[in-house]
C-alpha cells in the first residue's frame, strides 16, 4: 500500500493565498475539469502529457472530486513511481473545498456559489 503525503483544505488554501509555487492538478475527466475546479488548477489528458509537462523536482498537489474518489490516488501513485518527491494528495477534493465556501472556477462554479 502506498503511503501518501496528504494536505488539508486549510493548508492548500494557505498555499494558494500566499502564491507559493506549486502545481495543482485536477485528476478528473476533461468535462468535469471544465465544469468546476479549484482556482489555479491544471489538467492533463494523459499520464504521458503530465510527465512531459511536470518537473519531478517541483511541488505537486493532486485532487479529484471528494474523499471517495480514487482518480487522484491513482495519479499520485503514478507520479510517485516516476520519481516525484514533493507530492501531496488533497483527499477532500472539490466537494470539501466547496463545503468551506472557498471560491471555484469553471463553467458551473458561479451557479453553484450563487445558490449557496
Amino acid at each position: 500500500m502506498l503511503s501518501m503525503s496528504t494536505i488539508t483544505r486549510e493548508e492548500l488554501k494557505e498555499k494558494l493565498d500566499h502564491g507559493r509555487p506549486f502545481r495543482l492538478v485536477n485528476c478528473l475527466d476533461d468535462w468535469m475539469f471544465r465544469a468546476k475546479r479549484i482556482p489555479g488548477s491544471i489538467h492533463f489528458e494523459s499520464l504521458k502529457h503530465a510527465l512531459e509537462t511536470l518537473d519531478p523536482k517541483e511541488e505537486v498537489v493532486v485532487y479529484c472530486s471528494n474523499f471517495g474518489c480514487t482518480a487522484s490516488v491513482l495519479v499520485y501513485q503514478q507520479l510517485s513511481d516516476h520519481g516525484f518527491q514533493k507530492l501531496w494528495h488533497y483527499a477532500g477534493g472539490i466537494a470539501d473545498w466547496e463545503d468551506a465556501g472557498y471560491p471555484l472556477e469553471g463553467e458551473h462554479a458561479n451557479q453553484a456559489q450563487s445558490e449557496a
